[in-house]
């Protein structure tokens, strides 16, 4: 198991990392990230990624990790400069910290979601769950902490990726409808009442499970098992989270009922009306 890079003794910059160099870090990102005859063929298109710190340090060692993982970079080092790389590059994910100059990081994914839902990976190095919650709540995929690995961000990176795919051929039907709401996996489409319901890719693959078998109540643990792959570690506030958001989004499209609450148990999909 790799352990997370370490912060800078006495260093006044929160969640910075201590000085491990570009060569120690290719040897890193080699022996731990892409030794596996599967990584790089997974990352069949350069996907574009934009990394959002004003750490310089921190920016030099993700966009280095990030690049040996075959993706694309774009950088930004301030909450303006990184709305104005979103709208000129069209990232297909974003490392957004939260602690920025200008304008901080839950400023600029709301700006972002009133245009766009591109998946947004936070970072900071305040772990207080306050945080956490309200970045997944107003748009967020997922959050990470720092100090972390390298390993773990690209593995969180690929999982989000994923998820926001378009699906591949498989026996689902093109469509799922249940009551009012309608999904189209190979689109990404959601609609409630001919009415779009604009979803994060997070959401949306919560809402497909529950479409798919809509008569099955579903505790956190099978929520995170279809929603995360790869075993990524999630926590119940976090699936919490994500359901009040989904809610929320269908109250202001007009349905009432898009998942219950089976108390002690988890949630079930509610009428869909």
């Amino acid at each position: 198991m790799s352990a997370p890079l370490a912060p800078k003794e006495g260093s006044p910059k929160r969640g910075a990392f201590d000085t491990v160099g570009i060569d120690g870090l290719q040897a890193y990102l080699e022996g731990e990230l892409c030794s596996s005859p599967t990584w790089k063929t997974r990352v069949t298109m350069a996907k574009s990624i934009l990394v959002v710190d004003d750490d310089p340090h921190i920016l030099e060692v993700i966009s280095f990790a990030l690049e040996r993982a075959g993706f694309a970079i774009q950088v930004a080092r301030d909450g303006k400069e990184a709305l104005e790389k979103f709208q000129s590059g069209a990232p297909d994910l974003i490392v957004l910290d939260i602690s920025l100059p200008e304008m901080d990081g839950l400023d600029v994914c709301r700006e972002i979601r009133k245009a766009s839902n591109v998946p947004i990976l936070f970072l900071s190095s305040r772990d207080e769950e306050i945080d956490r919650i309200i970045g997944l709540e107003i748009g967020g995929d997922d959050y990470v902490s720092k100090p972390f690995s390298p390993r773990e961000l690209i593995a969180r990176i690929k999982v989000i990726l994923k998820r926001a795919a378009p699906a591949e051929v498989t026996e689902e039907p093109d469509a799922l409808s249940v009551g009012a709401v309608s999904l189209w996996p190979a689109q990404h489409r959601v609609e409630f009442s001919g009415g779009p319901v604009e979803l994060t890719a997070t959401e949306f693959q919560i809402v497909r499970t529950f479409l798919r078998r809509p008569q099955i109540v579903r505790d956190r643990n099978a929520i995170i098992d279809a929603a995360y792959a790869d075993n990524i570690h999630v926590s119940d506030r976090t699936v919490d989270s994500h359901i009040r958001h989904i809610r929320l989004k269908f109250q202001e499209a007009g349905c009432g009922s898009i998942i219950e609450t089976v108390h002690g148990v988890g949630y079930k999909l509610g009428s869909c009306t």
